[in-house]
């Protein structure tokens, strides 16, 4: 055929379909591991067994953990997804600054890798049993995708001094607008 502009042997590559896609993406993603790292109830991490003494290697960890829908704890890099275990919250509540009054008033938590978040309906505290089990229920705020801070005790007596009586008649505080019990359920 003359004035054809194409040769023979060559030809334009296959559009991608959705499948060739999605098995595109699964070869390039990091196969599951098991890490030895764990995260003790205080929120110390460990490998191997030995405490991670390094403040900024437990902030850099924190920025790539991941909780599961079911519950499991992984950190994911672009190369490595390895599951880890939390014996309680992966993180802990050890600071607060507190401004404003009553229904005005604005509670900001740090974590200790350094997280800071606004209580209220976004960020907001639970009181409940530890992941490990236990007689007493504890207070939790949530830090950010699924995972959670246990509040310090010095931080919850904070809390507690400045608690009011709630609608409910529950003693509690109030952030943002929103009133949170610092009340365990009976």
């Amino acid at each position: 055929m003359t004035g054809s502009s194409e040769t023979s042997g060559s030809h334009q590559p296959a559009p991608a379909t959705d499948d060739g896609n999605q098995a595109f993406r699964k070869l390039r993603q990091p196969v599951p591991q098991e890490f030895d790292i764990r995260i003790a109830a205080d929120g110390s991490w460990y490998h191997e067994g030995g405490l991670i003494g390094r403040p900024a290697l437990v902030r850099l960890f924190s920025t790539v953990l991941r909780r599961e829908e079911d519950g499991s704890f992984w950190l994911v890099t672009p190369v490595e997804r390895g599951r880890i275990e939390v014996e309680d919250a992966p993180f802990v509540i050890t600071g607060t600054m507190i401004t404003g009054d009553d229904k005005a008033q604005l509670i900001r938590f740090r974590t200790n890798v350094d997280d800071e978040v606004t209580l209220g309906p976004d960020h907001p505290l639970v009181m409940r049993q530890p992941a490990g089990g236990g007689a007493d229920q504890r207070p939790y705020v949530l830090v950010r995708g699924g995972l959670e801070a246990l509040v310090a005790r010095p931080v919850f007596y904070e809390l507690a001094a400045r608690s009011v009586s709630g609608p409910d008649g529950r003693l509690g505080v109030w952030s943002s607008g929103a009133f949170f019990t610092l009340e365990g359920d009976a």
